[in-house]
């Protein structure tokens, strides 16, 4: 008789691991991780008209805050307007540039504007970045670590850990 024995070997992955693990194997395509004790924009309900054919979508988490951000201003009446675009450099060759502009920084001509009009918000993305940032995701995270806005770009073929860059 022959007497065979096989030894299972179980490793527990802490959820710092677990963490790390999703870091490094999720791609910006995929939708961000769902935790019980996160709240993500896919549980937040959509109050708002999305802009047909928007270059970016924003989540509902995200405009949450660009909301926020609105009522920060020094007159709540403006619209808010964000201008995202990309820029050589990052851990993969391109990373996410966002910041405030004013009416006068639209160029009509070469940008796409992304009007949200019962919220008073404006994506505006310059004609170079929208070959790359069409169809990207804009969502928000009040997490302490690791939080603010997130971007899940469905033409990056490969991003780093940070989130912030990524290379086609």
């Amino acid at each position: 008789t022959v007497v065979t024995t096989t030894t299972t070997t179980t490793t527990k992955t802490t959820p710092f691991k677990q963490s790390l693990i999703r870091r490094y194997v999720a791609n910006d395509s995929t939708p961000p991780p769902t935790t019980a004790s996160s709240q993500s924009s896919q549980s937040t309900p959509i109050d708002y008209d999305t802009p047909e054919d928007a270059v970016i979508q924003i989540q509902p988490k995200a405009m949450e805050r660009l909301r926020e951000l609105r009522a920060k201003q020094p007159n709540p009446d403006d619209p808010l307007i964000l201008r995202m675009g990309i820029r050589n450099g990052g851990c993969s060759g391109l990373s996410y540039v966002m910041d405030f502009a004013t009416a006068d920084d639209i160029d009509q001509e070469d940008d796409a504007i992304d009007e949200y009009k019962t919220d008073g918000i404006m994506c505006i993305v310059d004609s170079k970045s929208m070959l790359y940032l069409y169809g990207l995701q804009l969502d928000y995270s009040d997490e302490l670590i690791g939080g603010g806005f997130k971007f899940f770009n469905p033409n990056a073929e490969e991003s780093c850990g940070c989130g912030s860059s990524f290379g086609v």
